[in-house]
């Protein structure tokens, strides 16, 4: 049981995705092999969109546990699936022996007309999880916000559907990635007033790339502090150099935060084991 994990007060878990080519889905085997050497406690595997690849995400997650000896979690969204379609996906992960999911709403598919998305069996994760905690035996993860959800009205509304999740049997929670740490601090404590006791994982995402900034701000709605936007001024326009300069501002905000008690950390690897090897050489030497 993952919650075990935090018996110990540190803990160290990663996440990869599916290849999003066809063809490519070997490789992500050999990531997997590469990330497993590491000793991570847990691995995540993420979901298309309204399950459009969840056969993709049971067969990962199954090599990770099964294969490899290592906790696997699975992604599962809500946003496109009726009851009975997670219910056999539900099934479909315990017949592999993968006893634990991080339940998401997820984001809406862009073929999804209004109509479907209003009629949805499930408005928010909160509900599919009280759903999963009646008809499955899983354990389930649900995600939260330092800079709350980019949907939701103000940060108290946003921790109100935390508690929410909570209630509904989120056994610990996993952040959206930040940049500053600050930003996570503030979060702890406004969480901790809002009656938030399971654990909470710090979720950290290296920015190697220029490009990659762009798209992750849209995505996770994050703020970039200027210590990472001065990386980006000097070291855009040269590849190995933002590398260089992206993780170890990563490694910089992972021993800030073990420095300050908090010892779960999630990585959002992007499938890429150097640069997870890279870290994890840095922050455990």
């Amino acid at each position: 049981m993952l919650q075990n994990m935090f018996d110990n007060k540190k803990s160290i878990s990663f996440e990869i995705f599916p290849p999003k080519k066809d063809g490519a889905f070997d490789t992500v085997f050999e990531t997997l092999d590469a990330l497993g050497k590491l000793n991570p406690d847990f691995i995540s595997v993420t979901y298309g969109a309204g399950g459009s690849r969840s056969g993709e995400t049971i067969q990962i997650a199954s090599y990770i546990q099964n294969k490899l000896g290592i906790d696997a979690m699975a992604h599962v969204t809500c946003v496109g699936s009726r009851k009975e379609q997670l219910l056999k996906v539900c099934e479909a992960l315990k017949e592999n022996h993968i006893e634990h999911i991080l339940a998401l709403r997820g984001d809406r598919p862009r073929d999804m007309s209004d109509e479907q998305f209003l009629s949805r069996d499930f408005a928010h994760a909160s509900d599919m999880m009280s759903f999963l905690r009646e008809h499955t035996g899983l354990h389930m993860a649900g995600a939260c916000y330092p800079e709350k959800h980019f949907e939701a009205f103000s940060m108290e509304s946003d921790l109100n559907n935390l508690r929410r999740k909570q209630e509904a049997g989120a056994e610990f929670f996993i952040s959206q990635l930040f940049f500053d740490n600050d930003f996570y601090y503030s979060f702890l404590e406004k969480a901790a007033k809002k009656g938030i006791t399971v654990p909470i994982c710090a979720g950290i995402m290296p920015i190697t790339s220029a490009k990659q900034i762009g798209t992750t701000i849209t995505l996770a709605g994050s703020s970039v502090p200027k210590a990472l936007a001065d990386i980006l001024a000097t070291y855009g326009d040269n590849p190995e150099e933002m590398r260089k300069a992206g993780i170890d501002y990563a490694i910089r905000q992972i021993r800030d935060l073990q420095e300050n008690g908090v010892g779960d950390i999630h990585i959002y690897t992007m499938n890429k084991p150097k640069m997870a090897t890279e870290i994890m050489n840095a922050i455990y030497r």
